[in-house]
């Protein structure tokens, strides 16, 4: 059986749900999902290093504030340069995702630090293994609508509260989170 680490921050909550619902797809593709939450500090529990270690895949996530990850993950991100030193995540799978207030605000930057990040680990990164909903019929509701392929893009407007998030972003979540499941295992083999 497979193993994936969800690390993310969340400062709304908006991410926490993002990264429950990306766990819930991973988990019914059979994976077996830990959620590691990086706190209001910036910190990692000392077991939520031990599970990333143990780990056949790490989804990181972050809000886009500013167009680049919180500040509290970037502090985690510093502190990954243990694991990097003795290569503990080299070879696992790695995707990523955010979530922003408006439907652009930079997500990119963030994601391609993310993926930045899994490539100085030696990690293999994998990004949403879908089409977007891009036709004129399509809305926010649908799959994939902000068309991310490198990885995972939800918004969450400033004045929503966590039950108020899109449909289509928390469906695309789950989607997201069979894809990574699924490549886990093959890499895994």
């Amino acid at each position: 059986m497979t193993k994936i680490a969800i690390v993310f921050h969340s400062g709304y909550g908006h991410t926490k749900k993002v990264a429950e619902t990306v766990k819930a797809g991973a988990a019914s593709a059979g994976a077996i999902v830990d959620l590691v939450a990086i706190d209001a500090d910036g910190n990692l529990p000392e077991a939520g290093w031990e599970t990333l270690k143990a780990a056949d895949g790490i989804i990181f996530g972050a809000p886009t504030y500013m167009g680049m990850v919180s500040w509290q993950f970037k502090k985690f991100a510093d502190a990954s340069s243990k694991p990097w030193y003795t290569m503990d995540w080299k070879g696992k799978v790695a995707a990523g995702f955010t979530n922003s207030a408006t439907l652009n605000g930079d997500k990119g930057s963030t994601i391609a630090y993310l993926a930045t990040l899994a490539a100085q680990h030696k990690m293999l990164w994998t990004g949403t293994g879908m089409h977007p909903s891009n036709a004129k019929a399509h809305g926010r509701d649908d799959l994939n609508h902000l068309g991310g392929y490198l990885g995972l893009l939800v918004t969450s407007p400033s004045d929503a509260g966590v039950d108020e998030m899109v449909s289509g972003d928390l469906k695309t979540a789950e989607a997201f989170g069979r894809n990574v499941a699924d490549v886990v295992k093959s890499v895994k083999g």
